[in-house]
């Protein structure tokens, strides 16, 4: 496998194992149903399950201050079938604005949006404009003729042409911004705020997201993109040019927007040292333009604190021109297969992972309980059978047999009705839990520092009232934590119980996790501190700081916030469900075991018979269990490596 195929054939393999685990939890469900062990609870969790899967998405965040090749390295990773450049990426200041490249699933359309730069004087953030589309200007985009399509894109590149004291308005830093040499006295700003494009390509239908972003000016004048945008992303490229090595605004980027100790880019921050095409010479030998690379490679990583594996040498623009003449030995040469093998190795094996702890191990989790159940179903059965060996049946045997089924019965019906008791009380505890973290209560703390900041008149004073809207969201989480931990612990006693009732059964209570959630709010506290000291910001006049506060920090935490209430509203119906599962499907077992066995001692039974009717049913329960293996067998295998893909052709996949 080489060039063009490499990234695609990757994620197209890791689509297909998404699908196949989809397709395993559907067997699931049906297999659940077959054997008569559905339940609301269990339906639920897989319904939840399947979603998670279908909009699992990937997103890779290009960062870099201007002319490192961000664009062109877009177009050589995700556009070269087209044979030219479809993202404007010419020399000079081409991505203006923030651009997110994806496909749209639900509508299946191409378009661009573009969001107009005078939304900065608004009061709603990125995040809300994005469920406005009245605000944006839409280009409707056509596959069928690039050459257009080539035209419409070129919009993002758009600047304005306006006075110094209008960019500050908009939030643009005058001395980072180009003047304009066709009118003396005006600078040039980028006429729009922010790009979306939605394009059809095999890569973006399968949950690719891409954020271009422009450079330093762009990223300090809109902080919502190092304070959501950027943090959320799987990964960052970081784009360098082997040229010019690390700058200061090169550095500016990294440790201000990019190497934060809050940054929490799973899958890894990697620099790519772009136009390596530069260090070419065709005077010398290329192991001498080799080792010229490495050592700037090498002192890249140095200057930024990676592994030298971390740095990724490559020309963008060679690896789109080797791609569009189909130049396998250009494209060698400008290693970008080497790029893509990372952005496999690292970020995708990251998303498994991911996957796996969130979604894998609970259904693994849930399929053993089943296979206990039917365990314990198949042991019965055999002792019926062991009944029925002899000449006439053994009615006294199977009375034992029933008279002991009924009794393990009744025990979980019992044990039914207790957890069912357990989880009213659960409930409870869950509307204690919730009320820490209430809309009502958030707005009343958003209401509270709004009229802190509106009364203090000095920039000491305005950070005052912001930290201590973090201290008011904290100290909830806190409160949050501690309780959580009792009704935790109230949920360990009753597992304790169970699992010393049930001789020995191992199921594990599902845990509420609030930790996890003090330590988003306290990362974001921390980028909160440095939007209120960035030098622009104190600066500001009061009513324009209070609304970026607003649209910025207050937004994203109220999206931690609703993440936050969502998890502690949801757990305390599934905290008791793996016991109340195992309970259920013995209880459902039981019933049909003492009413079988029953109907077998009333009537006038053939041993013979009754020997071969049970034979066949656990033959078919046997090939039950074999299912629920082969499910669990497919559900634990992981997405296959690089190494295991055969070559395939995407290009017509929908």
């Amino acid at each position: 496998m080489n060039g063009p195929a490499i990234l695609a054939n990757q994620v197209e393999a890791y689509h297909q194992w998404k699908k196949e685990l989809i397709r395993q939890i559907s067997r699931y469900r049906l297999w659940l149903q077959d054997n008569d062990l559905y339940s609301e609870d269990v339906s639920e969790r897989i319904r939840r399950g399947v979603e998670l899967l279908i909009e699992d998405e990937l997103t890779i965040a290009f960062v870099g201050e201007y002319s490192r090749g961000k664009t062109e390295l877009i177009n050589a990773l995700f556009f070269a079938e087209y044979g030219q450049r479809m993202l404007p990426s010419e020399v000079g200041r081409t991505t203006m604005c923030p651009t997110e490249l994806f496909f749209d699933r639900a509508t299946g359309s191409n378009y661009l949006q573009l969001l107009p730069i005078e939304t900065r004087e608004g009061d709603l953030s990125l995040q809300e404009l994005r469920r406005h589309p009245e605000h944006w200007v839409r280009h409707e985009l056509s596959e069928d003729d690039p050459e257009t399509m080539r035209a419409v894109l070129g919009e993002v590149a758009r600047v304005r042409s306006v006075s110094p004291q209008e960019a500050r308005h908009y939030g643009f830093s005058e001395s980072m911004l180009e003047t304009d040499t066709q009118n003396p006295g005006q600078v040039l700003i980028p006429a729009w705020r922010s790009a979306r494009i939605s394009i059809r390509h095999p890569l973006f239908e399968r949950g690719l997201r891409i954020l271009d972003t422009p450079g330093l000016n762009a990223l300090g004048s809109e902080p919502e993109l190092t304070v959501s945008l950027l943090p959320s992303a799987h990964a960052i490229l970081f784009l360098l040019s082997a040229d010019t090595g690390v700058t200061a605004s090169d550095m500016a980027i990294w440790k201000e927007h990019i190497d934060t100790e809050d940054a929490d880019h799973r899958a890894g921050r990697f620099a790519v040292l772009n136009k390596i095409d530069s260090l070419w010479d065709e005077l010398r030998p290329q192991r001498e333009v080799q080792e010229s690379i490495e050592r700037v490679r090498h002192n890249t990583a140095s200057q930024l604190g990676l592994r030298d594996d971390e740095v990724i040498p490559i020309s963008a623009k060679q690896g789109l021109t080797a791609k569009a003449r189909d130049d396998s030995s250009l494209l060698d040469r400008s290693q970008l297969p080497r790029l893509e093998r990372l952005l496999i190795d690292r970020i995708l094996r990251q998303k498994e992972e991911l996957i796996t702890q969130s979604l894998i191990n609970d259904l693994l989790g849930m399929l053993q309980n089943s296979q206990a159940a039917m365990q314990a179903r198949l042991l019965s059965l055999e002792e019926e059978r062991r009944a029925c060996s002899g000449q006439a049946v053994d009615r006294e045997a199977l009375r034992r047999l029933a008279d002991r089924a009924q009794t393990d019965y009744d025990f979980y019906y019992r044990k039914l009705i207790t957890l069912r008791s357990s989880r009213r009380l659960m409930q409870s505890q869950g509307d204690i839990l919730t009320n820490m973290v209430s809309e009502s209560r958030f707005n009343a703390h958003a209401a509270t520092v709004r009229q802190m900041m509106s009364k203090s008149w000095t920039s000491a004073g305005m950070s005052q009232a912001m930290d201590h809207f973090f201290e008011l969201l904290e100290g909830d989480l806190q409160n949050l934590l501690a309780e959580g931990r009792l009704a935790e612990r109230m949920v360990e006693a009753i597992y304790r119980r169970y699992n010393e009732d049930t001789r020995g059964r191992h199921l594990e209570p599902i845990p509420l996790r609030a930790g996890r959630h003090v330590i988003a709010i306290r990362e974001l506290r921390k980028r909160a501190t440095r939007f209120r000291r960035a030098p622009g910001n104190l600066l500001r006049e009061q009513k324009w700081l209070i609304r970026r506060f607003f649209q910025v920090m207050v937004t994203e935490a109220r999206t931690l916030h609703e993440r936050v209430r969502r998890d502690v509203e949801r757990w305390p119906g599934e905290a008791l469900l793996p016991i109340m599962q195992f309970s259920m499907e013995q209880k459902q077992l039981l019933e049909h075991q003492v009413r079988r066995i029953r109907d077998m001692v009333r009537h006038d039974r053939d041993s013979k018979a009754e020997r071969e009717r049970l034979t066949n049913t656990i033959s078919d329960l046997r090939r039950q269990l074999e299912l629920a293996d082969a499910m669990q067998r497919q559900i634990r295998r992981p997405a296959p490596t690089l190494s295991q893909q055969k070559v395939v052709n995407i290009s017509g996949i929908a």
